[in-house]
């Protein structure tokens, strides 16, 4: 893969650009919507800007990918390329667009470190650039020829038939493909990426994952407010969803993308672990859901916190499909306990005690400290790193290593 003389350089110079990535990708987002301020429009989402979130997941792809091609020079990290690619191909990145971000990229490089970069140094990042680049865009290109679509164009119209609150501030939209076609195939865990026209005409986007199952020609997704805070600004995408979509508006989604998803063979009874926070119970449900409307015999284990009964999204419904399961039950915890939930426990989610069926597979989504905290929990339980599957909403600032 990396060629011997490139890889020594990059080994040299790793500290030196890891150490400057923030100010470089704060160059290259700067100099490339200067130039090209179309990208902002349907592309990058502006919250994701606006609080440097983007940023530092470039900026940990890139160090990420040079470090495990320095690792294993003959392999691909190929966790972090597929979790890129579906990412890229929900929003609908092209190939050639890896040209122009190479172009602004080496550019803000340059600008940062200076005379650092000799011929030499700027030769070894290049080829680590197009082996990431040349990676994704192949991977990129089957998952487009897998979902029907071309290259690119993700999109289509879909018409929301129905409009339900589940909390305060979490609704679902029950949605059906416009045109009367079959629905897109999609797997259990898998996400869309919503594209709003904003009040001053800039397209903005955001995935939601599927919390209904994928197997229907009616499709659910459950939409968090997103409020703001000091440090990032309100979700844009959320609360124009919850301020003007109701029942019979059109809104645009892509076809179905993510590389977490429910492998779901139809001779098999491995076990199943499902654990999330807040409103990452959303693909939880759609696994639920799906295996419920197969009737699959695995044994399932869900585990969910919350900061309380009220504030849980599909509470309900995760408890009927969890009894629709022969081999399932399901485990709660809230900050602010209620009688609805009265054998929830109390507090952060904690699993010591928890009976853990053993070659399961375990899924995890929820807000980053929760995944961190509670994947720490799962290995030291002794479930297997490989076996810990894990979903992001918005750009992955997690990118744990090969052997993490």
């Amino acid at each position: 893969m990396l060629s011997a003389e490139s890889a020594a350089v990059v080994r040299a110079t790793l500290p030196a650009v890891a150490g400057a990535l923030d100010e470089i990708t704060t160059r290259f987002y700067g100099a490339m919507f200067r130039d090209r301020p179309e990208l902002l429009d349907g592309m990058f989402n502006r919250g994701n800007q606006a609080s440097g979130a983007q940023r530092r997941a470039l900026a940990g792809s890139i160090a990420g990918f040079a470090t495990a091609l320095l690792d294993d020079p003959d392999a691909r990290p190929d966790t972090l390329l597929d979790r890129i690619a579906h990412k890229h191909a929900a929003v609908g990145v092209t190939d050639d667009q890896y040209t122009i971000v190479h172009k602004y990229l080496f550019g803000a490089i340059a600008e940062v470190l200076g005379d650092a970069v000799t011929p030499q140094v700027a030769a070894a990042w290049d080829e680590v650039y197009w082996l990431m680049a040349d990676a994704l865009i192949g991977r990129e290109a089957r998952l487009y020829q897998d979902a029907a679509v071309e290259p690119g164009k993700v999109w289509r119209q879909w018409t929301v038939v129905e409009r339900r609150t589940e909390t305060p501030d979490t609704v679902s939209f029950l949605l059906t493909p416009v045109d009367g076609d079959p629905a897109p195939q999609a797997r259990a865990g898998q996400y869309v990426s919503v594209r709003v026209r904003m009040a001053d005409g800039v397209h903005q986007l955001r995935q939601y994952s599927l919390s209904s199952d994928p197997g229907d020609d009616l499709r659910r997704i459950t939409v968090k407010r997103v409020t703001g805070t000091s440090d990032e600004p309100d979700g844009e995408v959320s609360n124009l969803l919850h301020e003007q979509v109701r029942e019979g508006d059109e809104l645009t989604l892509s076809a179905p993308f993510g590389d977490v998803f429910l492998d779901d063979p139809d001779d098999t009874t491995d076990p199943v672990v499902l654990v999330s926070a807040g409103i990452g119970c959303t693909p939880v449900t759609g696994i639920l859901a799906h295996l419920a409307a197969t009737g699959s015999p695995r044994p399932v284990l869900v585990l969910h916190a919350d900061r309380s009964p009220a504030e849980h999204a599909l509470r309900t419904e995760t408890r009927e499909l969890v009894g629709q399961l022969p081999g399932a039950r399901a485990v709660f915890w809230y900050e602010q306990p209620g009688a609805e939930e009265p054998d929830a426990r109390p507090g952060l989610m904690d699993i010591d005690g928890i009976a853990l069926p053993e070659d399961a597979t375990v899924f995890l989504c929820g807000p980053l400290p929760f995944m961190q905290e509670v994947r720490g929990q799962l290995l030291r339980a002794g479930i297997p790193a490989r076996r810990v599957r894990y979903e992001v909403f918005g750009p992955d600032l997690w990118l744990p290593g090969p052997a993490a």
